[in-house]
C-alpha cells in the first residue's frame, strides 16, 4: 500500500479508537509496533490514512467497526433564520429549531434568511456531499410570488436559461400557480438542478420581476408537507432515506 497520508480519509489511529480498540494515544503505540496491517501491508508510520473498504487486521484479527447511526431530519425552515451551525454576528440559526436531536446534524446546503422551505440536516457526509453535488442533479422546487403576472414569452426565457454574472443557467421548468385566495399575488413553481448563492432570486431578477416571497418545496423526492408548519421539524423514513440514496447512487 502506497503512503496515502494526503488523501482523503480518517487517520488510522483515530479508526482504531472509534473501534473501541484502544484510546488514541495507545493505538498510536500499536502501529508504532507494527501490529497492524492495511490490505495486506504493515503500517507504521502514525497519520496514515484508511478509507471504507480497506481491510484493517491488528495482531492477525480483522478489525470490525461498529456500525455507525446516522440521522436524517425534514425541516420546515421559517425565514429569520441563517442555514448554519453557528453565527458569529449572533442571528439565529436553524439549529436553535432542532431541539431534543441526540445527534448533531447539519444542513444540507443552505436556503437564504429570507427563504423559508425544506431543508434537509443529516450526519451521513457522503449523502450530504452528493446531494448538494451539481453532478448528481438533484432538482430542487420553489413556489414565488411576484407584483405581477409574468407573460408566458418571459416565462420561457427562465425554461431556457438566463445569463447571470456567473455564467448562463441550466433549463428550468416553470408553471404558474393558482391561488384561492383573493388579492393574492402572482405565483409560480420553479425546478432547477442547480445550487448557485441566491440562483432564483438572481433569475427572476434577470427577467425583470423581483420576488416577494421564495419558499422551497421540493428537494428531490422529498415534498414539504402542506399541514407541516414553519420551524417543525420530523426525522426521515426509511422509505424516504432510501430514496434519496438511489437518486445519488448510494446503496
Amino acid at each position: 500500500m502506497k503512503d496515502n497520508q494526503n488523501e482523503s480519509g480518517e487517520r488510522l489511529q483515530k479508526v482504531l479508537a472509534q473501534a473501541g480498540l484502544a484510546s488514541r494515544r495507545h493505538a498510536e503505540e500499536i502501529i508504532e509496533q507494527g501490529r497492524v496491517q492495511v490490505n495486506g501491508e504493515v503500517i507504521r508510520t502514525l497519520g496514515t490514512k484508511v478509507r471504507p473498504g480497506d481491510q484493517i487486521i491488528v495482531d492477525g484479527s480483522l478489525l470490525k467497526m461498529p456500525e455507525k447511526k446516522y440521522d436524517y431530519y425534514l425541516l420546515h425552515k421559517p425565514t429569520g433564520y441563517i442555514t448554519s451551525v453557528t453565527d458569529p454576528q449572533g442571528r439565529k440559526t436553524v439549529m436553535d429549531l432542532m431541539k431534543g436531536v441526540p445527534q448533531r446534524v447539519y444542513p444540507v446546503g443552505r436556503l437564504d434568511y429570507d427563504t423559508s422551505g425544506l431543508l434537509v440536516l443529516t450526519n451521513d457526509g457522503e449523502l450530504a456531499h452528493r446531494l448538494m453535488h451539481p453532478s448528481y442533479g438533484v432538482e430542487k422546487t420553489y413556489r414565488v410570488e411576484v407584483h405581477e403576472w409574468i407573460p408566458t414569452q418571459v416565462r420561457q426565457r427562465l425554461e431556457k436559461g438566463v445569463e447571470l454574472e456567473d455564467g448562463k443557467t441550466a433549463p428550468a421548468k416553470v408553471q404558474e400557480v393558482i391561488q384561492k385566495s383573493q388579492g393574492s399575488r402572482p405565483c409560480y413553481e420553479i425546478t432547477i438542478h442547480e445550487g448557485r448563492n441566491r440562483q432564483v432570486r438572481r433569475m427572476f431578477k434577470a427577467i425583470g420581476y423581483p420576488l416577494t416571497s421564495l419558499k422551497r418545496i421540493r428537494f428531490g423526492s422529498l415534498r414539504l408537507e402542506e399541514k407541516m408548519a414553519p420551524g417543525k421539524f420530523r426525522p426521515l423514513t426509511t422509505l424516504e432515506v432510501q430514496k434519496l440514496r438511489q437518486e445519488v447512487e448510494l446503496k
